[in-house]
């Protein structure tokens, strides 16, 4: 289109609104520019007739607010998930009733337990039929209440600046999360009784999530970090929430505390630091796991103790005191008890902590990591990445796409074997750099949330890493990524099995491989069916060439790696043992 009539269009389609807001408008109308005021450029979703209002409305903003069509609700969810993580805003879905907002259920647990800011606008149908057994009716609130941080019933025009001012600072304030609104037809229909007035929501009488830490709480924080022979920093995903990753490397390399993350942690520490001993975990790294427990300190910086950092969780860090780091005061003594809790944003936490905390140099203790380090890099790494199998080993494609992008790719991992190669063998060297379904474990998380990423960083490059089971998920939406052509790298890590399942079948079970077994389609030509160009490699001498391939492209692409059948990730800390009982073989 001619840029000068792109500008008047635009123009036209403000002065359209504009002249809209001095009329009483409907409650679908009020709602999208309550989207404007709110500043969203992006939403993900899919109509239907309990949401046709609001999409009717909708055609008039085009040229302010980006709708992308997704195949299927969940991907809308998962791609919010993505551009949130990417961005650090809310993400954005729109979906009709009954089914369509059943659909997110999953997207919205999987935002929830990863503290993912999202909200969700749902169709209902008229409020004289609630209750009713309606078409495509469905207690939205009720299914969502245990899965959202906040949920809503708008059944009035009126009521929708409010709510929606009020869903947007709840989601993304405090810990994030995601909240829904559910609108009935007759609310998205019916005109505004008053004029059309949006004010952004900034406090809550029955919400005040702290963000400045107690002065006390801090200085008894500073207290044990100081008294401390081997303290060990443990950190989490409130890190890159918080923005916290500057404030965290000047707090280590003052006091020279070694420094570990978790699964969603990664990329708020420098993996290629001095101080940085690898990520935690059931298949985090060695050293970084057998040291908790031998550690006298734990500072645990916006991470929540989950069962798969502490393995058994009455074995963990027994011997060391604990401070705890973390704006939810609900995840505070949950799982591990705090003698130093400090409850506040990262950010404003680890400022504070800073002028408090004596300059140290913990070489000794850090050297003892790296005697473990050195028993992985003999028995795990150096067999992975100079293999003598036939077939191409996960952990050399991703070792060998760590190099080719200098550590700077995002890379949103779905769940599995590839998920924890992903974690061990990239080199994370900018911030965000990591996206990935933690606490929930969604398998077909990583293609829509992959898109929803580059939509929300179209200058970094982003790369989904998936396996053969994971794809099959969500596969629909390579309909999604086509129609946009945003450049999104896709790779498969085929193995023709659900990997994670068959390797604890294999462990565990006796080898009884009970339904892991896959017979996969040709992915390839169902990519090219939905205008996905791509290709597949099978032999370690095209492995470089492919990936050159893929990172190349200017449109979206999909490179299919078969790798061994049954390669096993290690290593591994069995369910249910203490960290110390972790695994190379």
């Amino acid at each position: 289109m001619n840029p000068t009539v792109s500008v008047l269009t635009e123009e036209k389609s403000r002065a359209d609104v504009s002249a809209k807001l001095l009329k009483p408008l409907t409650g679908s109308e009020a709602l999208m520019q309550c989207l404007v005021e709110e500043g969203v450029s992006t939403i993900f979703g899919y109509p239907g007739g309990a949401i046709m209002p609001v999409y009717d409305a909708l055609f008039d903003y085009q040229n302010r607010i980006h709708h992308i069509l997704v195949r299927h609700e969940q991907g809308a969810a998962h791609a919010a998930e993505g551009y949130a993580r990417s961005t650090g805003r809310a993400g954005v879905c729109l979906v009709t009733s009954g089914p369509g907002a059943t659909n997110l259920v999953t997207g919205i647990a999987d935002a929830l337990i990863d503290s993912t800011p999202m909200v969700c606008l749902v169709g209902q149908v008229a409020q004289k039929l609630l209750g009713t057994d309606a078409f495509q009716e469905t207690d939205v609130i009720g299914v969502t209440m245990p899965i959202t941080k906040w949920n809503y019933q708008i059944t009035s025009a009126d009521e929708i600046p409010e709510m929606v001012a009020k869903a947007f600072y709840i989601a993304q304030s405090g810990r994030p999360g995601p909240v829904v609104l559910d609108i009935t037809k007759n609310a998205q229909q019916e005109l505004m009784s008053r004029p059309f007035v949006y004010q952004k929501c900034e406090k809550l009488v029955s919400y005040r999530p702290r963000l400045v830490p107690k002065t006390e709480q801090v200085e008894k924080a500073a207290e044990l970090i100081n008294g401390a022979k081997k303290p060990y920093m443990l950190v989490g995903h409130g890190v890159l929430i918080a923005q916290a990753q500057a404030e965290l490397k000047a707090l280590v390399e003052k006091t020279g505390i070694p420094v570990a993350t978790t699964l969603l942690g990664q990329s708020a520490f420098p993996a290629d630091h001095p101080l940085y001993t690898g990520w935690l975990g059931m298949h985090g790294s060695y050293g970084s796991n057998v040291m908790t427990n031998q550690c006298d300190l734990i500072i645990g910086v916006g991470m929540r103790f989950d069962d798969r950092v502490t393995g058994n969780a009455e074995l963990f860090a027994r011997q060391a005191k604990v401070v705890h780091i973390e704006i939810d005061p609900a995840e505070i003594d949950k799982i591990i008890k705090a003698d130093a809790p400090v409850v506040g944003d990262a950010r404003e936490v680890l400022s504070r902590l800073l002028p408090l905390v004596n300059a140290n140099d913990h070489t000794a203790w850090r050297n003892e990591f790296k005697k473990y380090d050195a028993v992985e890099q003999e028995k795990v790494i150096q067999p992975a990445l100079a293999p003598t199998t036939e077939k191409i080993k996960m952990a050399e494609a991703i070792d060998l796409l760590s190099r080719k992008t200098n550590g700077e790719a995002v890379l949103v991992a779905d769940v599995g074997q590839h998920q924890m190669m992903a974690s061990a063998y990239y080199q994370y060297k900018r911030p965000h750099s990591l996206i990935t379904s933690g606490g929930l474990g969604t398998m077909g998380f990583a293609l829509p949330a992959a898109f929803g990423a580059k939509v929300g960083a179209p200058d970094r490059e982003v790369i989904a890493i998936i396996g053969d089971g994971c794809f099959q998920m969500t596969i629909q939406e390579l309909g999604t990524i086509a129609q946009s052509k945003l450049p999104v790298k896709i790779i498969i890590l085929n193995n023709n099995y659900l990997g994670m399942v068959r390797q604890w079948q294999q462990l565990f079970f006796d080898r009884r491989y009970s339904f892991v077994e896959l017979q996969n389609p040709d992915f390839i030509t169902i990519g090219r069916g939905f205008g996905v160009a791509g290709h597949t490699c099978a032999k370690r001498e095209d492995l470089s060439a492919s990936l050159d391939t893929l990172l190349a492209s200017q449109e979206p692409y999909l490179l299919e790696i078969l790798v061994e059948k049954e390669e096993n990730v290690f290593p591994m800390v069995p369910a249910g043992t203490s960290v110390a009982d972790i695994r190379l073989e």
